[in-house]
């Protein structure tokens, strides 16, 4: 799965129980309608070689469905086409076996045979069918044998949703009544990958909106979907040709999204088609927020995302689940919550606390935080604010690190936070600028260069008079990148210039 991300560690993720996850599996309409349509075909059920129900049995299949001429029950449409495609998916994930015989009759050679002669005679091609193993699955299966169930449908119709279009496919029909694949101007493995990127912003935008505010069902305008596909992320203002690139892909998103939703992987509003027929360049699309609504809104349901993860940890993407970091040990809990959203940073931490007692973790924390390796820098700071959940009894295992080079100024400024009242050496002169790179250097990977970071630099630069007479000699794996930082930050133009220079003479003495 291709995933637009800045990192490929993304925020954990909330899902309900695998008990929950299946019962909404087995409500989500397209697979109800296959499981129903499975429990009710049998030898006399007509279909032909490619195990779809011949014509003169989709009335009857509808019927069963309550579908008849009323239309869908989850969209709009044809009763019988709606049963058809409820019956490809029993048929593609094995809740119901189509038997074929080798010369094109049924398999059986029983009464069904003798139907499905009856049907080959008007055209059919001789087959019979009966249930499929996965139909034991629904009735006394486990939750994770329905999510495997389901996880079957979601492949078969997510093939359907990358297929090219019914008028496209006409277009291409050659005069042999074949359909002349060449011809379209459809690349499977494109169209697919695109899907899958689009899927996987989705999932992207809906775990960092649940792990920053806690609410994980906020809808994603349709055009700021295609778009986080299509704009560049160093553009501006799109141009005229990147904004028809973007209403084209709402357009084909539209009618994805049409067919992935009775599957249960998301809800949908569709765009508005009256919007649609009113605009005659599809370039010319307004994207105001009042308009917005009515161009698509889409939301990953709980069994959405479960979906989109399962595809994600297949393709080796790293999509955590909240609660997994708890059975790590503490270099594990710094590393994994490297990158998270501080809320959903602090409810893992947390959990990893919860197990433990207090001074015991306060030391493996400690332990962990040491290290020159380029991740060390935003493992201290992630120590010190996991002590801070500590609290109070975490105060012997920071004492005893006072003298200690790497851990020794975060231990002073997580006592003076902690203000216990009892004495804190003064740090030297070496700690307080090394303390001071390695801050900065934390802010730099969890952050990248924000307004914040500037704010940052200027306070603890501003502290320290001659600052950079001294620093470009801290003794830091960061210290070069450090100041290279502060020189493109600093919005004093003689102090960044002092920056860049100090940067210099550190890779110098480094190189030296």
């Amino acid at each position: 799965m291709s995933v637009h991300a800045d990192r490929l560690t993304l925020p954990p993720v909330r899902l309900p129980s695998e008990a929950e996850l299946a019962r909404e599996a087995l409500a989500a309409p397209l697979l109800a309608h296959a499981v129903r349509l499975a429990r009710w075909a049998g030898p006399k059920t007509l279909v032909d070689a490619d195990g779809e129900l011949v014509a003169e049995q989709l009335p009857a299949a509808a019927e069963e469905l309550g579908l008849g001429d009323a239309g869908g029950t989850w969209a709009e449409g044809d009763g019988e086409a709606l049963a058809g495609e409820a019956w490809r998916i029993a048929v593609d994930t094995g809740l119901v076996e189509v038997n074929v015989g080798e010369d094109g009759r049924a398999a059986d050679g029983g009464d069904g045979a003798d139907d499905a002669d009856d049907a080959a005679d008007g055209g059919a091609v001789a087959a019979t069918v009966s249930a499929g193993a996965a139909l034991k699955a629904v009735a006394s299966g486990s939750p994770k044998d329905v999510l495997a169930l389901w996880l079957d449908a979601l492949d078969a119709v997510f093939a359907d949703a990358t297929a090219p279009v019914l008028e496209d496919l006409t277009s291409a029909v050659g005069d042999d009544g074949e359909i002349d694949f060449d011809a379209l101007d459809w690349d499977p493995e494109a169209e697919a990958e695109f899907l899958e990127g689009v899927l996987g912003n989705l999932y992207q935008l809906t775990v960092r909106d649940e792990s920053t505010s806690g609410d994980a069902s906020a809808p994603v305008p349709l055009p700021a979907l295609a778009a986080s596909m299509i704009v560049p992320e160093d553009m501006d203002e799109p141009t005229d040709d990147v904004l028809e690139q973007v209403s084209d892909a709402m357009i084909r998103l539209d009618d994805q999204f049409r067919v992935l939703e009775p599957v249960g992987l998301v809800a949908y509003t569709p765009v508005d088609e009256a919007l649609m027929a009113d605009v005659d360049d599809p370039g010319e699309m307004p994207l105001s927020e009042e308009d917005v609504a009515r161009y698509g809104l889409v939301t990953l349901t709980p069994l959405g995302l479960y979906g989109i993860r399962t595809r994600m940890l297949a393709a080796g993407v790293d999509a955590p689940l909240v609660g997994d970091l708890a059975e790590r040990d503490a270099r594990g809990l710094l590393d994994g919550i490297a990158h998270f959203p501080e809320r959903a940073g602090r409810e893992e931490t947390e959990r990893w606390l919860a197990g433990r007692e207090p001074a015991t973790a306060a030391s493996e924390l400690l332990d962990a935080a040491r290290g020159t390796d380029p991740e060390a820098p935003l493992r201290r700071l992630n120590c010190q604010q996991a002590l801070a959940l500590v609290g109070a009894p975490a105060e012997p295992s920071v004492r005893a690190v006072l003298d200690d080079r790497e851990l020794g100024g975060l231990a002073r400024v997580w006592l003076a936070e902690l203000g216990t009242g009892a004495p804190v050496p003064p740090p030297s002169a070496d700690m307080v600028f090394w303390l001071t790179v390695d801050t900065i250097a934390a802010q730099l990977d969890a952050e990248g260069e924000p307004d914040e970071l500037q704010e940052l630099v200027e306070g603890l630069v501003g502290r320290h008079a001659g600052f950079f007479e001294e620093a470009w000699r801290v003794d830091h794996p960061a210290t070069a990148d450090v100041l290279e930082a502060v020189g493109r930050l600093h919005p004093d133009r003689a102090l960044a210039k002092e920056a860049r220079k100090a940067a210099f003479r550190a890779r110098s003495r480094h190189m030296g």
